[in-house]
C-alpha cells in the first residue's frame, strides 16, 4: 500500500472549549495521510485511477466548515470517519493543528488514525 500526502491544509472550523473561541472559527492546518492502492495510477496515468487530492482536500475543507466541536479529538474522528467512508478507503491518518492556543507553544496537534 502507499500513501497520498496532503501537508498543512488550511480549514476553518469552530472549535474549542472556551467562550471566547466559540464566537469565531479558528484557522486549523490539517495533514492527511491516506493509505491506499496506487498501483493502477502507477501504469495508466489517469486521475481516475487514484485518489483526487484536490477532491480530497475540498471535502475535509467543508466537513470541517459544518462542525462545531469543543475538542479537536472528536473534530478528527468525525473528520476520519467521514473521508474512509466518502472515499472508500481502508485508512486515513489526521493531524489537526491548533496554532497559537497556548501562550508557551507555537501549536497543539492531535494525530489520529481512522481504519474501517
Amino acid at each position: 500500500m502507499e500513501q497520498i500526502i496532503i501537508a498543512g491544509l488550511e480549514v476553518d472550523a469552530l472549535i474549542g472549549v472556551y467562550d471566547w473561541e466559540r464566537t469565531q472559527t479558528t484557522r486549523l492546518l490539517i495533514d492527511i495521510e491516506v493509505t491506499t492502492d496506487l498501483s493502477a495510477a502507477r501504469t495508466s496515468d489517469n486521475v481516475n485511477d487514484t485518489i483526487d487530492y484536490a477532491k480530497l482536500a475540498e471535502f475535509v475543507q467543508q466537513q470541517a466548515a459544518t462542525t462545531e466541536f469543543e475538542l479537536l479529538e472528536a473534530l478528527g474522528h468525525f473528520l476520519g470517519q467521514a473521508v474512509v467512508t466518502h472515499f472508500a478507503l481502508e485508512k486515513v491518518m489526521l493531524a489537526i493543528t491548533k496554532p497559537n492556543i497556548l501562550p508557551d507553544a507555537k501549536a497543539v496537534t492531535v494525530k489520529l488514525v481512522t481504519a474501517r
